[in-house]
């Protein structure tokens, strides 16, 4: 999420699990893949068995998935490269700019004393001879229009300095969006469809597993048995995997750039976007209001996905807890 949003600015549908911002691939037609998820299309199944079907499919895929190519690889770093040199190239210029500015402030000093003591002796009387007043008004003549030739100057370097930065901003914009970014976990039940919590990381994409596993700590029910997630770097970490052993339940992880196979959490997270689409705020306190305010009326409100029509998931959660 944009670390800052205002009213009626779209929200872009991006990704930050893997530990970069990824933008959602337009689907082209064609046919159907033999996603791993396609063994929830069997109705008569069991959850408990379909989930573990769904386990062993993803498995035998992760066993033939084929590894990105060395061009890739070397496309990604590449355009590390290129950001590195963009910011490496900013703060250069940033510097030379304070440079500047600080050799400009000391230029107007001295003229401002020149001019001074220059008023200063046109005033006062003297006994200077006719000669030397001529001397004296060359002189001045001399210091102003130096002046003149440095106003005239500094007119050309801030004009180099603009079109300096207006190159940089150009080759940014080139590359993928740099900007800040705050990290939000979700967490729902997809059978009550409750949303058990958002943590908000300010870390952004640079969120740790061990983030995560604080959180998920704090707001993972006891009973629990499956934890779905997408295939992000936290998720995969030794931090996560140490999570599942110790509660002992089972991880599912969805299919490669395939976002329906938990369509419950998405479905959650499309939600969450429309809400906050009309909503403004300025930093991470703000947001983190919002979603509590969020969290609330979601919880509290009718939900059309529930068994039982006209309940909310607190309502429908409290009725599943008295059997």
């Amino acid at each position: 999420m944009p670390a800052t949003h205002e009213d009626e600015e779209k929200l872009p549908a991006v990704s930050g699990s893997s530990g970069r911002l990824v933008i959602e691939k337009i689907d082209e037609g064609g046919t159907e893949p033999d996603y791993p998820g396609r063994v929830f299309e069997d109705r008569d199944k069991e959850d408990v068995e379909a989930m573990l079907d769904f386990v062993n499919a993803s498995q035998e895929k992760d066993k033939n998935r084929v590894p990105p190519s060395p061009e890739t690889e070397t496309a990604q770093t590449s355009l590390k490269a290129k950001k590195r040199a963009l910011r490496i190239e900013k703060g250069q210029l940033r510097d030379e700019r304070r440079q500047v500015r600080h050799q400009r402030e000391q230029e107007d000093v001295l003229w401002k004393k020149q001019k001074l003591q220059w008023q200063k002796q046109k005033i006062e009387p003297s006994n200077i001879s006719t000669s030397q007043r001529k001397l004296q008004d060359e002189t001045w003549r001399l210091i102003r229009d130096a002046r003149c030739q440095l106003k005239t100057q500094r007119l050309l370097e801030d004009e180099q300095w603009r079109q300096h930065k207006l190159s940089w901003r150009e080759r940014e914009a080139q590359l993928p969006i740099i900007t800040s970014w705050i990290a939000i976990l979700v967490v729902t039940d997809n059978c009550t469809r409750q949303c058990m919590g958002l943590p908000l990381f300010v870390a952004g994409s640079h969120v740790t597993s061990q983030m995560i596993v604080e959180a998920l700590k704090e707001l993972l029910p006891p009973e629990l048995l499956f934890i779905i997630s997408d295939r992000g770097i936290h998720f995969t970490a030794d931090a996560f995997q140490q999570l599942v052993q110790d509660e002992e339940f089972i991880h599912v992880l969805i299919a490669r750039h395939r976002p329906q196979s938990n369509g419950i959490a998405e479905r959650f997270v499309r939600t969450l976007k429309e809400w906050l689409k009309d909503k403004s705020w300025l930093n991470e306190h703000d947001l983190d209001t919002l979603l509590l305010s969020f969290l609330d009326e979601y919880n509290h409100c009718p939900h059309q996905g529930l068994s039982i029509p006209g309940l909310s998931p607190n309502e429908f959660a409290n009725r599943i807890f008295l059997f």
